[in-house]
């Protein structure tokens, strides 16, 4: 089983920082103790109306992470509203596309590519994307039968929306939810994509995923992280994390 990596998002340290005037919780700090931790990378998801990560974070961050040789800054958001202008300016390692609206708490769903003309409307940002360096990922429910025209579209991953898992974990439906995303992965992989993952996973439903799936690369750890920060401390949280990572791995 391959070594999934870590990517903590810094997006609910933002949202702390934002309740009050000033930069306290600062996420390149923040940013700073997770990398040291062990965390593979960083991930913001900068969305148009600043209520999480600040477009004047996005640079701060690039510069925090080239300070760490090997390790990975990953921008998401919706590359119809303000993600490509992210992209050209810092050229991030990754680039994750994710179908959410503006006015969307949280994301909530992948991208529906049997839609041909939402499809239409992606390929040549994809392809913007890729020439600027970045290796991108595509946001994806669990749907095996959709993972082949990802790479039709020129993705390199995509991310699955781990909502579903979460919410099943410890309930009788957790075997069935399981089996839907390893299929997922599965077909994936044939299809010559990588599998990133990552919504409301945590440190108790983290390891159960990932030897179901067996093939993840990434895992973008935020909500629950910082939560679980809240009590153990975040560079604990983070070195908990790859305690699992690490252990899973092994088996």
């Amino acid at each position: 089983m391959r070594r999934t990596l870590l990517s903590v998002n810094l997006n609910k340290i933002a949202l702390v920082r934002n309740a009050r005037e000033g930069n306290w919780p600062d996420p390149v700090y923040f940013g700073r103790i997770a990398l040291e931790a062990g965390a593979a990378g960083l991930t913001v998801h900068p969305r148009p109306d600043e209520r999480h990560v600040r477009a004047s974070d996005v640079p701060a961050l690039a510069e925090l992470v080239r300070q760490y040789p090997g390790r990975e800054y990953n921008i998401e958001g919706n590359p119809f509203h303000n993600l490509m202008d992210h992209l050209r300016a810092v050229r991030p390692h990754q680039a994750t596309f994710v179908p959410d609206a503006t006015d969307q708490i949280t994301s909530d769903h992948g991208f529906d590519l049997s839609d041909e003309a939402e499809c239409a409307r992606l390929k040549p940002l994809i392809d913007e994307a890729k020439a600027l360096g970045c290796r991108v990922s595509l946001f994806m429910d669990p749907v095996p039968e959709m993972m082949a025209k990802a790479k039709e579209l020129g993705a390199d991953r995509v991310e699955l929306y781990t909502e579903a898992w979460a919410v099943a974990a410890e309930t009788p439906a957790a075997e069935g939810v399981l089996a839907a995303y390893a299929s997922s992965v599965e077909a994936a992989i044939e299809a010559g994509l990588e599998v990133n993952a990552g919504h409301d996973l945590s440190l108790t439903n983290l390891a159960q995923f990932l030897r179901a799936t067996k093939d993840v690369a990434e895992v973008s750890i935020g909500h629950a992280l910082t939560a679980e920060a809240l009590e153990f401390g975040m560079a604990e949280t983070v070195r908990r994390y790859e305690a699992i990572l690490d252990e899973v791995a092994r088996c």
